[in-house]
């Protein structure tokens, strides 16, 4: 039964592939290029899962260029090509395509100071600002390797400027990541305890008891992680 398993996900990927071409496609004939933008980003996961990085970054770009391709472009317009910009460039630095990741960062940012500029409309959150685009460098340059940059990010970031407990919890977890990647295991389990403040649950998805088993491993030692571990790791064993 367990063989079966792998098979069984990979068939899963490819039909949530091929439901988000078709989700795509239907945005495509919508007309609404931020209804478009939405499809892209939904569909850029399963698409790289699936080996289809080329065909996911296409989408993107058609994506954000149908939102920028006027004058004046509104606030919602500018907020969907920004976060489409994001998850191009994350979805590039997972396939180490550092110029194109680092190119659709920098689009993003550009959307996020013209975002800035906006009068901001009640009842109309934004989910691009400068925070987002410095959280999502921190994942980009990890992904390429660089982690002197990320962690640069990352000490820019400040959890204020972001705008959910979500995203903040991701902001630690991604930060975590890197410093694990440079070896600072001390800072990483400082990260996961402000995860677990932001939001409680987060400390108990299966990528953070990740983090938190290789802290154990490498600083079992560490003041408080013995209860972190047993409160976050052990109840899901």
């Amino acid at each position: 039964m367990g063989a079966r398993l792998p098979a069984v996900k990979q068939d899963r990927t490819e039909a949530a592939g091929a439901h988000a071409s078709r989700a795509a496609a239907a945005a495509r004939r919508s007309g609404n290029p931020v209804v478009l933008a939405a499809a892209a980003r939904a569909a850029a996961t399963p698409l790289r899962r699936t080996g289809r990085t080329t065909e996911a970054l296409h989408l993107l770009k058609e994506a954000r260029l149908h939102l920028t391709a006027v004058s004046r472009p509104t606030a919602a317009e500018l907020d969907a090509a920004g976060m489409a910009a994001l998850t191009a460039a994350i979805t590039a630095a997972q396939a180490h395509q550092p110029a194109t990741a680092v190119d659709f960062a920098a689009q993003a940012e550009q959307a996020a100071a013209r975002l800035a500029r906006h009068p901001y409309t009640v009842g109309r959150p934004r989910e691009l600002t400068g925070g987002q685009c410095a959280l999502y460098r921190i994942g980009i340059h990890r992904h390429l390797g660089d982690l002197d940059t990320a962690l640069a990010a990352a000490r820019r970031l400040r959890p204020a400027q972001l705008a959910t407990a979500g995203r903040r919890a991701r902001g630690g977890t991604d930060t975590a990541c890197a410093l694990l990647d440079a070896g600072d295991a001390a800072d990483v389990f400082a990260q996961l305890r402000l995860v677990e403040l932001a939001a409680p649950l987060e400390g108990r998805r299966s990528s953070v008891r990740t983090l938190t088993a290789r802290v154990v491993v490498l600083r079992p030692d560490l003041p408080g992680l013995s209860d972190y571990a047993h409160r976050t790791v052990a109840p899901a064993i």
